[in-house]
């Protein structure tokens, strides 16, 4: 079955066999087994900073082996993002093992340590990342995982990227959030010396319409928008059978021309080939159907992320944080980065702090059970 017949299957309409699973599994199943072919670059310019980046660039967090992130790049794909701490430091060198001969093709961004706020610090860490990477300048480093507006306005760290950038070793300055992202992306627009000209974004078909709306306006703003967390966890669901969402979660991003790329994490050449393929393709009637039955499959398992139950917990446990040390345990199936992330979590605001409350008084907006996810954490991540 050709490609285009596919897409016509999926606008056929509401014919009941096309509506059930067999039917979508049975065209899965013929596109999956034609030859595959890699498609030309799409790209899409990165806010201010002028760069044009391929729509599906490469999250290298997961990859372990630097010979799949070269072959994206001898394909075609133009952007790698990575970070000081992934796998303790590990990640970086292999980037800078696939970027071998093809630093001139290709944008590198990496990121601050989550602590680090200092002019001190800061300098420390894009030093010690330049020299991982191999290479004497990055195209964006960001601030790590905010969960507020405050860290984009310390005078100390604004100081120490400006200075970097003076001395060549960055080019352009991002930050990335998983937690209270609309309030982030305000404070990125409303930035009176605009700063900052980018940001990286947990983004997906689950997200609200605030964060939407959020994203619109930073990008009209001209602040880049990279989403990351498209996947909703890649979580495996016999519900689905042979379907994998990851394409059509993939699409539900791009359609957003407010977003410039998604980079999913994509560990082996079987991702790679899924992921990539979706350059130059459209959402449609089928993916739809794929991800409706894939959310419903994980509504009691996936967090938003939205921190909306945090204010509602006396003990101010950090809850999105320990959800999504969850999700890396169980959907991406990295028990290291889980636990790595988990250890970041001050303990007075751990699941641990949890075992002293004799009924939990925290509310989720979305309906997890919260203390059952709790215990969960305290089994996998302590």
């Amino acid at each position: 079955m050709k490609r285009r017949e596919f897409l016509r299957i999926g606008l056929m309409g509401t014919t009941s066999a096309m509506l059930g699973l067999e039917g979508i599994a049975d065209a899965v199943q013929h596109v999956s087994t034609s030859p595959f072919v890699f498609p030309s670059p799409v790209y899409r310019t990165l806010g201010r900073t002028g760069l044009k980046i391929t729509v599906v660039s490469f999250g290298a967090m997961l990859t372990p082996e630097a010979e799949v992130i070269k072959i994206a790049f001898e394909h075609g794909v133009n952007y790698v993002d990575t970070a000081r701490r992934y796998m303790g430091g590990r990640n970086e060198e292999i980037v800078a093992q696939a970027l071998r001969g093809m630093r001139d093709k290709v944008y590198v961004a990496t990121k601050t340590q989550p602590a680090s706020k200092s002019k001190e610090a800061i300098i420390k860490d894009v030093e010690t990342s330049l020299k991982a990477l191999n290479t004497d300048y990055v195209d964006v480093i960001q601030l790590h995982n905010l969960s507020s507006k405050d860290r984009i306005f310390i005078p100390e760290t604004r100081e120490a990227l400006a200075k970097l950038r003076e001395q060549g070793k960055v080019r352009f300055f991002g930050v990335t959030t998983h937690t209270n992202q609309a309030e982030v992306l305000h404070a990125l627009v409303d930035d009176p010396d605009r700063f900052f000209d980018m940001a990286l974004v947990a983004y997906n078909f689950k997200s609200g319409d605030e964060l939407k709306e959020a994203i619109a306006r930073a990008a009209g703003a001209k602040i880049g928008i990279i989403a990351m967390k498209t996947q909703t966890g890649g979580y495996e669901k016999e519900a689905l059978g042979p379907i994998s969402a990851h394409q059509a979660a993939l699409k539900w991003v791009l359609q957003d021309r407010n977003v410039t790329a998604a980079i999913p994490g994509m560990r082996n050449m079987a991702e790679l080939r899924e992921d990539i393929a979706v350059m130059g393709m459209q959402f449609g009637y089928l993916d739809g159907l794929i991800l409706k039955r894939y959310g419903s499959a994980i509504r009691h398992q996936y967090c938003h992320l939205c921190a909306e139950c945090e204010p509602t917990c006396p003990k101010n446990v950090e809850i999105s944080t320990i959800n999504r040390c969850l999700m890396y345990a169980e959907g991406y199936k990295n028990a290291e980065l889980a636990r790595s992330t988990y250890e970041e979590i001050p303990s007075a605001f751990s699941a641990s702090a949890c075992t002293d409350c004799s009924i939990c008084v925290a509310r989720c907006a979305h309906g997890l059970n919260i203390p059952a996810k709790m215990d969960r954490a305290r089994k996998l991540l302590v």
